[in-house]
């Protein structure tokens, strides 16, 4: 990749993990306290459901950090080494965790009778998506290793 390409890359980034901070700070709370003040009868869910809102958005960040840090190594060594490999591992917990708040909201929803059809199937989504994403993650990891362990065997006998 060139150079412009990184630094667009950077760039948006950047942006994202900015937008997502509005949204922890500013977007997330005025929305949980207005679906409190809407719905009264469920205003015990602003605090337990901004509490998963916020720890899901951080786990993104994460994944946004360790995607520039994977860049910082591709352009500093050129190609990726076993120090990538501790990224991806964040990257694969991350995603994981994410599912997993999902999996709570769900049945926090459920249990308070606060979830319609339209929640849980959309829930249902978010996890099926998120363990897709973990599993594909998985496999792309497996994939560098092989290339790795290639590129070693290939050094040895050049």
């Amino acid at each position: 990749m060139n150079r412009v390409t990184f630094v667009a890359l950077k760039a948006s980034l950047v942006l994202m993990i900015l937008l997502l901070l509005v949204a922890q700070t500013v977007a997330l709370p005025v929305t949980a306290a207005g679906w409190a003040r809407a719905f009264p009868e469920f205003a015990t869910l602003q605090v337990p459901c901004l509490i998963i809102a916020i720890a899901f958005t951080v786990c993104v960040q994460v994944v946004l950090v360790c995607i520039w840090r994977l860049l910082d190594l591709f352009t500093t060594e050129g190609s990726f080494s076993d120090r990538a490999f501790r990224y991806i591992d964040v990257i694969i917990a991350s995603i994981v965790i994410a599912d997993l708040l999902i999996v709570v909201a769900a049945v926090l929803l459920l249990a308070t009778g606060a979830a319609n059809p339209s929640t849980l199937l959309l829930g249902l989504f978010g996890i099926v998506v998120g363990g897709g994403l973990a599993l594909l993650v998985r496999v792309l990891r497996g994939l560098l290793r092989r290339a790795l362990d290639l590129q070693h065997d290939l050094s040895e006998v050049v």
